[in-house]
């Protein structure tokens, strides 16, 4: 599989084209090497499966309809063992649903990605309308201790850019990744421009060298091999020790191989998280967005410039890791943060951490899905707290 992506990478050339959102996540991942893909159908995702059951057949990949989510999740688990680059993706209530199976992910540290393009909850909720409220449930929908990497992509260049990172990422940390989009986003059309294939950074899982066995310790990200490859593993759910033999009884071995798995993203946090800021270190009013309600902050944020008020910006590229220290420094100077989401409040409590009290932080929020929040909102919310 591998090469074949090489071959691919070397025959393509640059190309502009006019796509949605969701197509142009379906070409990251092809990008990226992906040659396996499982899902149920869901909306807003479905788009997503369709191309890919287009694209992937004539590469030698392969895409499979599941009988629901929890077994897609699953059959990506295998896929990514079997030495295969795979992916799901659905909404929120199919993004409920895999949560035990992407806490097996986390457990056995299966590199893959997720692609959650989030509506109005809860459960069936509004189908065809947009929602942010997936923000939490992405870094705590399973249970235990784990750390979770999420990309808020906010344009349609971005689902194929963030989706080739998520599998970068995934390949590096080994681990699951999830790509965090919203409606908007993945049903929009723009122009997105897909370069060559020589020129995209593809990252791969590091391979174990013969006589290897420690594959869930010994290094902060052990190599992983994949089944057929001559290695004896035992992959588990459960407490494991660093050959992946069960020790259920264990408190050392359980807070050695947990701490592990929560230190690998920890200590890069900052390598990971990525954002945009703009004049956030010399403001009196900062805004902080994401996703499809940032390109609304974008054209709030120049008007308020126009109207005299001094307005930092950041746009979240990754929600987690949060980058609370970015945040804190916008703090430093505003005196107050405006927080517009789609939701009822989810990123709010991050930055309420995040800035310790130096900042008051206004959440602006709306739920319903009639339409956006609009640049005027956000205006009005900025000369209201000015």
């Amino acid at each position: 599989m591998q090469m074949k992506s090489r071959k691919l990478r070397r025959n393509s050339i640059d190309q502009t084209h006019f796509l949605q959102g969701n197509e142009a996540c379906a070409e990251g991942a092809v990008a990226a090497g992906c040659r396996f893909y499982a899902a149920y159908p869901i909306t807003p995702a479905t788009e997503i499966a369709e191309h890919l059951a287009r694209r992937l057949p004539p590469l030698g990949g392969i895409v499979i309809q599941m009988e629901d989510e929890m077994a897609s999740m699953a059959a990506v688990l295998g896929a990514s063992w079997a030495g295969a680059k795979a992916m799901t993706a659905t909404s929120g209530p199919g993004f409920s649903l895999m949560q035990e199976n992407l806490g097996l992910a986390f457990m056995t540290e299966t590199p893959c990605v997720v692609v959650d393009v989030q509506r109005a909850g809860p459960s069936t909720g509004q189908a065809t309308k947009c929602g942010q409220g997936d923000i939490m449930q992405a870094r705590w929908g399973s249970h235990g201790d784990y750390n979770t990497i999420a990309l808020l992509p906010n344009s349609v260049q971005e689902m194929f850019d963030l989706t080739i990172r998520a599998f970068n990422l995934a390949e590096a940390y080994r681990t699951p990744v999830v790509v965090l989009a919203d409606e908007i986003i993945a049903h929009m059309t723009e122009r997105a421009n897909i370069p060559s294939l020589n020129d995209i950074e593809i990252n791969n899982r590091r391979k174990p060298k013969p006589g290897d066995e420690l594959f869930f310790g010994g290094d902060d990200i052990p190599p992983m091999p994949a089944a057929g490859e001559g290695f004896n593993v035992a992959v588990t759910g459960s407490t494991h020790d660093e050959r992946g033999f069960r020790v259920t009884a264990d408190p050392i071995a359980h807070t050695r191989l947990v701490g592990r798995l929560h230190r690998k993203i920890e200590q890069d946090q900052k390598k990971i998280a990525e954002y945009e800021a703009n004049n956030a270190e010399n403001c009196d009013i900062g805004v902080l967005s994401y996703g499809c309600t940032s390109r609304a902050a974008y054209e709030a944020v120049e008007r308020a410039r126009e109207d005299g008020f001094a307005v930092g910006h950041i746009r979240l590229k990754t929600m987690w890791p949060f980058p609370h220290w970015g945040v804190r420094t916008m703090a430093e100077s505003a005196k107050s943060i405006v927080i517009p989401e789609m939701n009822l409040g989810q990123a709010l409590y991050e930055v309420q951490r995040a800035v310790e009290g130096k900042a008051s932080v206004i959440p602006l929020n709306k739920i319903g899905g009639d339409e956006m929040i609009t640049p005027e909102e956000i205006l009005a919310k900025i000369a209201e707290v000015s």
